[in-house]
């Protein structure tokens, strides 16, 4: 592992203001599942992304000490549904604090349950990864979630966003390429 090293410098910058830059990462928005059938948890996630290749692993960001991050490291396995742009109300759901708990999370959700991870699969999600836990490391005031990829199926559709502390349907359309000089 590399790490900084030497003398450090106080950062002499309005802490809100870096807070506040930071929140223009645009990001897909996701919802993590865990099973079995009879004790399901979700949660919403909004950092999830590819770390490795070989082998698949993708990485998700969580608040630390996160009861998803033990649940999927307990059952050793989950998965990922990244919501459409249809998706935001499923997405408030599952980062609800106030949300029931267990099974009752998804009631009224259509989801079918993936064979590996008796995960919830949620219906209309432009993608599923089904994952095995790799490990989770605690960094900071947030936890990373790491898992092998075993299966991962993709759907057409616009993808839901979360920007500047907001949830946004997005519409995708290729940047223009510079001129030439």
């Amino acid at each position: 592992m590399t790490t900084a090293t030497g003398v450090r410098r106080p950062v002499r910058q309005d802490p809100d203001e870096r807070r506040r830059a930071l929140y223009h990462l645009a990001s897909p928005v996701s919802v993590l599942t865990t099973g079995p059938e009879d004790r399901m948890h979700g949660t919403t996630a909004s950092t999830v992304t590819l770390v490795s290749r070989s082998p698949l692993l993708v990485g998700v960001v969580l608040r630390a000490g996160s009861s998803f991050a033990r649940l999927a490291a307990a059952e050793g396995r989950y998965a990922i549904n990244v919501l459409g742009a249809e998706q935001a109300d499923v997405a408030r759901r599952f980062a609800h604090s106030g949300r029931p708990d267990g099974n009752a999370a998804f009631d009224g959700l259509a989801w079918t349950s993936d064979g590996y991870a008796h995960a919830p699969l949620i219906a209309g999600a432009l993608a599923h990864y089904v994952c095995r836990f790799h490990t989770a490391h605690t960094a900071g005031d947030s936890e990373l979630l790491l898992g092998y990829v075993v299966r991962a199926t993709a759907d057409r559709g616009l993808p839901l966003f979360s920007y500047t502390g907001g949830l946004y349907a997005g519409s995708l359309r290729p940047a223009k390429e510079a001129a030439a000089s």
